[in-house]
């Protein structure tokens, strides 16, 4: 009968009660295959009084001598001898669990919230820059619900508003700000502002514009559109099913038309026209975040995709009229060659 393979020495001596650090069962693996000090630590690449030190921390450790030593020879004890078996399966086990992650990191969960929004531009540049990972997207719709997710183990990172959620959970994130987003709206295609290019803020007053009330995975954004109308006439549609697909998205427009809170990447959709917003230009602060303390290739890829997009494309500047939430956390302290004016909340 095998005893147990474990990444602790779960051998018990006398006196041992705590894990056993694996570099010094190596150390005493080296030396009872050598039988000889100086072999050894010129076999680990330690110098002599390095190795002797890690034998005899060992050794307090358990409880226990391991070696016998004479100016002749060294020789396993008993305990030495009942020790080297556990020692080389422990040691063994731990480098194969070394190379299972050195070699092939596992797939990055990414999530991009909708299809055809602009973090699907930054995958597209990851996987290019590291076509030799695996990143595979999801869609949560909503940080807040995507949080929950990366918080799980079940996805590693999103795309949205940092400065939105809660601060207990962006205690436990880290982030990287990628660009500010234009907000846009989406009218029923007979609309009277349908056939403005841009539609201002002004002349959504009297309206009620769905932003996804009472949806808990995308409170972020129905924060983000209190904060724009307040002020400004606008009321927010109450809470209502989400339509979910394009078919659907265009039944209930045509049905309800209810205006709709967007940016200006979101697709187009079946009996609706989007207009940019303006007088001031309402921003969307768009973030990528992840587990604190998240080690992967693939989110090194995703940071340097958004970097090199945004550098090129200009993501993190402000129109000199933008709007911003006031007191927003997360933003970068540099707002961009376009800034102009100090936003407001």
């Amino acid at each position: 009968m095998h005893a147990p393979v474990l990444l602790n020495a779960a051998v018990t001596f006398s006196g041992s009660s705590h894990d056993i650090d694996p570099r010094l069962l190596r150390a005493f693996t080296a030396v009872a295959e050598e039988l000889h000090f100086t072999r050894a630590a010129a076999r680990l690449y330690l110098a002599q009084q390095a190795l002797s030190r890690d034998i005899r921390r060992l050794e307090r450790e358990l409880g226990a001598e391991l070696f016998v030593r004479t100016t002749r020879q060294v020789a396993l004890t008993a305990d030495g001898e009942r020790l080297l078996p556990y020692a080389r399966r422990v040691l063994a086990a731990h480098d194969e669990l070394g190379e299972a992650f050195r070699a092939a990191p596992r797939p990055l969960l990414v999530d991009l919230n909708s299809p055809g929004l602009g973090p699907e531009a930054v995958l597209v540049r990851a996987r290019e820059l590291a076509p030799e990972q695996e990143l595979m997207a999801r869609y949560e719709s909503g940080l807040t619900g995507a949080v929950r997710e990366i918080l799980a183990g079940r996805i590693d990172a999103s795309f949205g508003r940092y400065g939105g959620l809660d601060a207990g959970l962006r205690a436990r994130l880290d982030f990287a700000f990628v660009r500010y987003e234009r907000m846009a709206v989406i009218l029923p295609e007979d609309h009277p502002l349908a056939a403005l290019p841009e539609v201002p803020l002004a002349g959504l007053a009297g309206e009620r514009i769905y932003a996804g009330a009472g949806n808990d995975r995308t409170p972020e954004w129905t924060d983000l559109a209190a904060r724009l109308f307040a002020g400004r006439g606008i009321a927010i549609a109450p809470p209502a099913p989400l339509a979910v697909g394009k078919e659907e998205f265009g039944r209930i427009m045509a049905k309800h038309r209810t205006p709709v809170l967007a940016v200006v990447d979101f697709p187009s959709m079946p009996g609706s026209v989007l207009r940019p917003l303006v007088d001031p230009v309402p921003l969307s602060p768009v973030s990528l975040v992840w587990h604190k303390g998240l080690r992967h290739p693939g989110l090194d890829a995703l940071r340097a995709a958004a970097a090199e997009i945004g550098a090129r494309e200009g993501w993190h500047r402000r129109p000199a009229d933008c709007w911003l939430p006031e007191g927003e956390p997360g933003l970068p302290e540099s707002p961009g060659a376009l800034t102009g004016v100090p936003h407001s909340g």
